[in-house]
């Protein structure tokens, strides 16, 4: 049974945190889906991600070409993701369920805390996740560095 991660943002912009959690995902040996709710940031997503640095280069597709199966980090916007991730990382408010949680290694869940929407949608989510029983963790850069702030 996993967990869901939520991930509180003040501090490094999205691209750079999801750098960071795809490499540690990937270092577990683990699939990634990486699941939006706008196209368009998704692409954005995708550059960011061909452009990060050298020495940390991360395999990757966007959904939607023929070896979508085969890609070890996959962003989508479909809540089935070809590639059979143990991960799911939520960006943009995308919808997760406390099924996933229970059926896969990790689900983390980023947004943007200087976004009042974006803040607002993540404590939905978070409530009614723990209201389902699903275990949850709550993270915060709010001091520089990430700290573990809650836990359901």
């Amino acid at each position: 049974m996993g967990a869901a991660y939520f991930y509180h943002l003040t501090r490094r912009p999205l691209a750079e945190t999801l750098m960071m959690l795809l490499g540690k995902s990937l270092d577990n040996g683990w699939r990634v889906a990486v699941r939006g709710t706008d196209r368009a940031a998704l692409e954005a997503l995708d550059q960011a991600l061909w452009l990060g640095p050298d020495d940390g280069f991360l395999p990757h597709g966007l959904a939607g070409g023929p070896q979508d199966a085969d890609q070890p980090v996959l962003l989508t916007d479909e809540m089935e993701a070809a590639n059979a991730p143990h991960c799911v990382m939520s960006v943009e408010g995308a919808e997760v369920t406390a099924a996933e949680i229970a059926a896969l290694d990790r689900v983390c869940v980023l947004f943007d805390g200087n976004d009042e929407v974006a803040l607002n949608r993540a404590r939905g989510q978070w409530k009614a996740l723990k209201d389902a029983g699903a275990s949850a963790q709550y993270w915060s850069e709010e001091s520089g560095r990430w700290e573990k702030k809650a836990e359901t």
